[in-house]
């Protein structure tokens, strides 16, 4: 059984608008008004260019995979869910996050670096969070 109290999210004031858009199924991720960068992870001013003007947006949900590990030997409270992939992914918007690749067997030939991704989003107990899955390609 997975400990989902050890994994839970506690959200800030500057993380809150995530969480509240994955729980309604919205991949959001915040832009700077000033320099028109996108950001992941939540903060408070631009890496770019430094500006607090930052607003959130709703991504297109595609992504590519950059990197992932498979974890079998878990940490602790996720021991039932290893073998799993945890994963690198560059959104179509530019900035990177953490997710987990679902939809697919954790094995190296599933998983191709640079293949297409979207959005899924996965209930956690009680905080739904996103994940990403391989895109099916017409004609395969």
């Amino acid at each position: 059984m997975i400990d989902l109290d050890a994994a839970t999210p506690v959200p800030t004031p500057t993380t809150r608008p995530f969480w509240d858009a994955a729980r309604e199924g919205r991949l959001s991720v915040q832009h700077c008004d000033s320099c028109s960068s996108y950001l992941f992870y939540p903060r408070l001013a631009c890496v770019e260019c430094g500006s607090r003007r930052l607003s959130w947006v709703e991504t297109s949900g595609r992504a590519t995979l950059l990197s992932y590990v498979i974890v079998h030997m878990p940490a602790p409270g996720f021991e039932e869910a290893a073998p799993y992939t945890l994963a690198i992914v560059r959104l179509a918007e530019g900035p990177t996050m953490m997710t987990n690749i679902v939809g697919v067997e954790p094995h190296p030939e599933n998983l191709v670096l640079d293949m297409n991704l979207e959005v899924s989003f996965e209930n956690r107990g009680g905080w739904v969070v996103p994940v990403f899955t391989p895109v099916v390609e017409a004609g395969r």
